[in-house]
Formats: C-alpha cells, sequence, structure tokens
C-alpha cells in the first residue's frame, strides 16, 4: 500500500479550472494521515517528486501559489518525530547456550547468567559436529548480535566464546573454578530482570587487547546499578581472540595458556617420576643387602685409649639361700583351708 507524499506536486491541464473548496479539505486531509504514517514511521521526511515538466503546458502563477499554500500547511500540520535524549541503553540481545556432553554445574551456571540478563535468549544446544560458523545463522534467526557459547570437551573441560555476531571480534576462554549462585548463598539481593555491573581492574585500560575484552564484556553485559555481589563466580583464562565471529584472524594469543591436556600430563609425568625416585631407592637398598659385608683388619692403636676395669673380689656363698615365699599362692593355700572348714561347719548344724 502506497500513500502520496506531502510534498507532491498536481500537474494540472491548461483547460483545468481552479480546485473547488471540497477538493482543497479532501487533499489536506490526505496530507494529515500522511504525516501520521511518517510518524509512525520514525518521523523519516519523504522527499517530494519534482513534476514533469512539460514544455507545452505552461503553469500559471496563481496556481503555483496555491501549491505553495498546501505545502505550508502539511508542513504546518506535520508531527516532528521523537528527539534523542542522549542517553544510551542497552538494546543489545544475547544468545546464551552450549554444546552436547556439558555437565549439571555448566548448566547451572547457563541458569545463572540468563537469570542474571533479561536481555537473553536460549536455544537448543548444538551438536558437537557441527562447526562453529553455523552460531552466527543461529544468531541472525533468533535476532541476536551478542553470542555467549559454552563449549565442553572430553566431559570435565570447558570452554566459553564471547561473540560479536556476525562480523567479530571473539573470544575464547577456559573456564575454571566453577561457583553457581545455589552455592554461594551470597546475602546480597537483586531484582529478578535486572542487570550485572562490571568492576575492572585498571590493568583494562593499559593493554590493548584487555581494552578490547573490556568493550566486549560492557556491550554484553554491563548496566547501571549498585554494586552488590550475590555470584556466581567463576575464572575465565583468556585463550586467544580473534578477529572475525568464532573464527578468523588472530588478533592475540595468551603466551602463557597452558592447555588442561597438557596440565594433566604434567602432573602425571610428575607422579610417575616420584614413584620411579621410590623404586629405585628400593633396588639400592636391596642391592646393598646382597653384598658380602667387608671385614676390617684389627687397628693397634684402637686400644691405646682403653683402661682396664677394675676386678671386684669373688665371693662363694657357703650357706644355701632361703627360698623366696611365694605370696599369692600362701593366700590361695589359706584362702582354701578356711573354705573348707566353713563347708565342715555347715555340714554338722546341717545334721
Amino acid at each position: 500500500m502506497t500513500t502520496e507524499p506531502a510534498h507532491a506536486t498536481i500537474e494540472i491541464g491548461k483547460g483545468s479550472e481552479r480546485l473547488s473548496r471540497k477538493e482543497g479539505r479532501e487533499r489536506r486531509r490526505q496530507g494529515k494521515m500522511a504525516a501520521i504514517k511518517r510518524k509512525r514511521r520514525g518521523g523519516l521526511a519523504v522527499q517530494a517528486k519534482k513534476p514533469k515538466r512539460n514544455e507545452k503546458d505552461a503553469t500559471p502563477t496563481a496556481k503555483r501559489r496555491d501549491m505553495a499554500e498546501e505545502a505550508e500547511e502539511e508542513d504546518r500540520d506535520r508531527i516532528p518525530g521523537p528527539v534523542c535524549k542522549g542517553k544510551w541503553k542497552n538494546k543489545e540481545r544475547i544468545l546464551i547456550f552450549s554444546s552436547r556432553g556439558i555437565n549439571f554445574r555448566t548448566r547451572h551456571l547457563m541458569q545463572d547468567l540468563r537469570m542474571l540478563m533479561p536481555h537473553s535468549k536460549a536455544d537448543t544446544k548444538m551438536d558437537r559436529k557441527d562447526k562453529l560458523f553455523v552460531i552466527n545463522e543461529v544468531c541472525e534467526m533468533k535476532n541476536c548480535n551478542k553470542c555467549i557459547y559454552f563449549e565442553a570437551k572430553k566431559k570435565q573441560d570447558l570452554y566459553m566464546w564471547l561473540s560479536n555476531s556476525p562480523h567479530g571480534p571473539s573470544a575464547k576462554f577456559l573456564v575454571q573454578n566453577i561457583h553457581t549462585l545455589a552455592e554461594l548463598k551470597m546475602t546480597g539481593n537483586c531484582l529478578r530482570g535486572s542487570r550485572p555491573l562490571l568492576s575492572f581492574d585498571p590493568a583494562f585500560d593499559e593493554l590493548p587487547h584487555y581494552a578490547l575484552l573490556k568493550e566486549l564484556l560492557i556491550q554484553i553485559i554491563e548496566e547501571d546499578a549498585a554494586l552488590v555481589e550475590i555470584g556466581p563466580r567463576f575464572v575465565l583464562n583468556l585463550i586467544k581472540i580473534f578477529q572475525g565471529s568464532f573464527g578468523g584472524p588472530t588478533l592475540y594469543e595468551n603466551p602463557h595458556y597452558q592447555s588442561p591436556n597438557m596440565h594433566r600430563r604434567i602432573i602425571r609425568s610428575i607422579t610417575a617420576a616420584k614413584y620411579k625416585e621410590k623404586q629405585q631407592v628400593k633396588d639400592v637398598q636391596k642391592l646393598r643387602k646382597k653384598e658380602p659385608k667387608t671385614i676390617l683388619p684389627h687397628d693397634p692403636t684402637a686400644d691405646v685409649f682403653v683402661t682396664p676395669a677394675e676386678e671386684k673380689p669373688v665371693e662363694i656363698q657357703w650357706v644355701k639361700p632361703e627360698p623366696k615365699v611365694d605370696l599369692k599362692a600362701r593366700k590361695k593355700r589359706i584362702y582354701k583351708r578356711q573354705r573348707k572348714m566353713k563347708q565342715k561347719m555347715n555340714s554338722g548344724n546341717t545334721k
């Protein structure tokens, strides 16, 4: 459905008469309707189409004056468009989802992020065989221009992608030390649907790759609010920053990054080295026990400072020593004798 623009002129032939009042009112009403429709579209002004110039038909001066008066009336009736107040509002839409194979902790972390960010959207889990470029198409279908994607590997390693879809840049992180909202139980509280607040270290303003991450996180998460920590907590170990969305040329690579596989390999090698060292010590001890003992020759100078002990006189006992009295046995004999006496007395009384 097309409408006639407000500044469009009307061609009038040679033999046409001056417009009547009824036609003028009708055209003014049409101009008002066009102005209302332009307001609904956002206040975009529609340029007037120039009439085709006909050399044969010359427009009289009175008709031109009437057309100018109509244009002025339409300008007077036009409603101006909305004026921007200058305050930036976060109108970003973020897609938060993951790949298959995540554990329960990652699932709760995603739910916490969705609860904290009301401008987020969810989607089904993506198959691990699909390429990451497919996420740009998913963001386009969901009408999202930012994405947080959790990628699980080996059911124990978790990676997080932050991407500005579809043109980039994007960053890949290794997620460690996850603590969800239910685990922390912070004293702070927030209104459901309120947006979180970011707090950055001064180093994010000094280094260029940190400044890029700061801008990316601000566009995805930040909103003006009071700082009250409620969680969740997790550590992001930066791996790479790419120029495109989920790929492209590498802008920055962390030289201190160590993959989880390499970390586990180093731990295994350290434990294996300790075990080998213990086994070597045991083998050396066994060899020492099997070796024949070497008898050293007597050193004549070893007894130089030895002083002989005084010899005590030997006493010979001519009388046989008295036997030792066993008190326990004596007590037992006395107790038996007393018991027998009591038995005899009891038997005599019964008779």
